[in-house]
């Protein structure tokens, strides 16, 4: 049996943070069928890349899943899962494209992003992995560095320089 390790980041600035993000983690072990091996220390951040009143609170999660089918495939069907759950807590809009081409960040009640799928990258036009910004995102990196193992380091140097 091979497994995967997939980090993701969470975030929430909208309603009771702290019980959207345990709400999220619940239901992605409930999706994944399995309880994650690792979170980080939830940290309360500002928001990056646009304007808001409301606080983030941040966290970093490692799952080890069965890896089945190619990264492409599996990435997609995590995608999935990840959106479903943004919506079922309440997310209502996505990041969208400016006329500048630049993303145009929103408050969101729960935001899953996927950081890495194992040493894969993935670069479909809904899915980048690893996500494109992480070494940007002193609120990914920050928690991602607590529970990051060696060999993620490792395959990502660029990243963890």
């Amino acid at each position: 049996m091979a497994f995967v390790s997939v980090y993701l980041g969470l975030g929430s600035n909208q309603g009771n943070r702290l019980k959207n993000i345990e709400a999220a983690l619940s239901l992605l072990d409930e999706a994944l069928g399995c309880h994650y091996q690792s979170l980080s220390k939830i940290i309360e951040t500002r928001p990056w890349g646009f304007d808001s009143s409301d606080k983030f609170l941040n966290c970093c999660v490692l799952y080890r899943i069965f890896r089945k089918g190619t990264p492409e495939e599996q990435g997609m069907e995590l995608l999935g899962i990840c959106q479903d759950i943004e919506k079922a807590l309440g997310r209502k809009k996505k990041s969208t494209v400016g006329p500048d081409g630049k993303p145009v960040y929103h408050n969101r009640t729960i935001d899953i992003d996927i950081l890495f799928y194992g040493s894969e990258k993935i670069d479909l036009p809904e899915l980048r992995v690893p996500h494109p910004l992480i070494a940007e995102r002193p609120f990914v990196m920050v928690p991602l560095l607590e529970i990051a193992k060696p060999s993620l380091k490792t395959a990502f140097p660029e990243i963890f320089a």
